[in-house]
C-alpha cells in the first residue's frame, strides 16, 4: 500500500476515499465483518487498499515474528519526546528523516493493510513530527516497503501475493467483458495477507458493472473516488472469501469509460506497467507458481 490499482496510498492508483464507515478509509477491518477500505482507494494504485488493523490483533499473527517487530524501530530509530522530534524535523538531513519517517510507515503497510498515504500521516504523528513535516516519495516506500517485507515476511508474502493474485484473476475473469486491469501491491508484488486488490473496469455505460454484479447477487458498496486522471470514478467494493487465506479480502472495482483504457497502461516513472491486463496477470501467477 502500498499502495493498489487507483487507490488511497499508490501512485499507481490515484484516489483516496473513505470507502465503508464513518472512519476513515485508511484501514480495512481486521476481521472484515464489512467493507472498510484502507484510507482510501488509491486510484492510481499500486494499493492501496485502504478500524485500524494492529499488527498485535485477530488475523495479523501471521505477521509477528520472534523479535516482535510492532515493538522495533527500523534502521535504529529512536523517538524522545515531543521536543527532541520538533529538533530532529528541523535540524535532522532530510533525506534521514525521510528514510525514518518510510521505515515507520512501512510497517504499517504491511502489518495493518493502510496505504502509502494513510500510513505516512500516522507515521510522523506516532513520531510526534510536526504535521507539516517533509514525507517520503511512494517510490521511497515503495523500497521501504519491500525492504521491510525481505527482512520480517520473506517466508510468508510470496504465498500470500499468489493467493491474492489467484483471487484478482477469479473477479477479473468474472467481470471479464469490461476489460479488467489489475493495479496496486497486488500487481506491482509487495501485497501481503491485509492487503486489498484493486481493478479497473473499463465500460461503455457506466452502470453496466453494477447491474452485473446485481444479476449475480454480489453485494457492494459504491463509492465516487478520484481516479487516475484526476477526475470523479465509482468505486464498487465487495467481500471475497480468499481460500488460500483462509479469510474475506476486499476487492475493489474501479468503474471508467471504455475509452479511457487508451491511457491506463501508460508506464510509470519507472518504466514499468502501472497495472496489467487478464492475461498479464495470468502470466504472473503461472511464473510464481511455476
Amino acid at each position: 500500500m502500498l499502495a493498489a490499482d487507483d487507490v488511497a496510498h499508490d501512485k499507481h492508483i490515484g484516489l483516496e476515499v473513505e470507502l465503508f464507515s464513518a472512519k476513515a478509509f485508511d484501514e480495512l477491518n481486521a476481521q472484515r465483518p464489512k467493507l472498510v477500505a484502507h484510507g482510501g482507494v488509491d486510484a492510481r494504485i499500486a494499493p492501496r487498499d485502504f478500524v485500524a488493523r494492529f499488527s498485535c490483533q485477530c488475523r495479523q499473527a501471521a505477521h509477528k515474528s520472534a523479535a516482535n517487530t510492532e515493538n522495533m524501530n527500523m534502521h535504529g530509530i529512536i523517538l524522545g519526546g515531543h521536543r527532541h522530534a520538533l529538533w530532529r524535523a528541523k535540524y535532522a538531513p532530510m533525506d534521514e528523516l525521510k528514510s525514518e519517517i518510510a521505515a515507520v510507515a512501512a510497517r504499517m503497510v504491511v502489518e495493518e493493510g493502510l496505504d502509502f498515504g494513510a500510513a505516512k500521516r500516522r507515521a510522523i504523528k506516532q513520531m510526534g513530527l510536526p504535521p507539516r513535516t517533509a514525507l517520503p516519495s511512494n517510490d521511497d516506500m515503495e523500497e521501504a516497503v519491500i525492504e521491510y517485507i525481505s527482512i520480517f515476511c520473506a517466508e510468508t508474502q510470496p504465498d500470500e501475493l499468489l493467493a491474492l493474485r489467484r483471487l484478482a484473476l477469479v473477479w477479473m475473469g468474472r467481470m471479464a467483458e469490461f476489460r479488467p486491469c489489475l493495479g496496486g501491491s497486488v500487481w506491482h508484488g509487495y501485497a501481503t495477507r491485509t492487503s486489498d486488490i484493486y481493478i479497473q473496469l473499463f465500460c461503455d455505460d457506466s452502470k453496466s458493472a453494477e447491474i452485473a454484479l446485481i444479476d449475480h447477487k454480489v453485494d457492494y458498496v459504491p463509492r465516487t473516488v478520484t481516479g487516475f486522471h484526476g477526475d470523479s470514478v465509482e468505486a464498487l467494493s465487495i467481500h471475497a472469501f480468499c481460500p488460500e487465506l483462509g479469510e474475506e479480502v476486499g476487492v475493489h472495482l474501479l468503474i471508467y469509460d471504455r475509452d479511457d483504457v487508451r491511457g491506463a497502461m501508460r508506464p510509470d516513472a519507472k518504466g514499468r506497467a502501472p497495472r496489467g491486463d487478464l492475461a498479464a496477470v495470468q502470466r504472473l501467477v503461472h511464473d510464481q507458481a511455476s
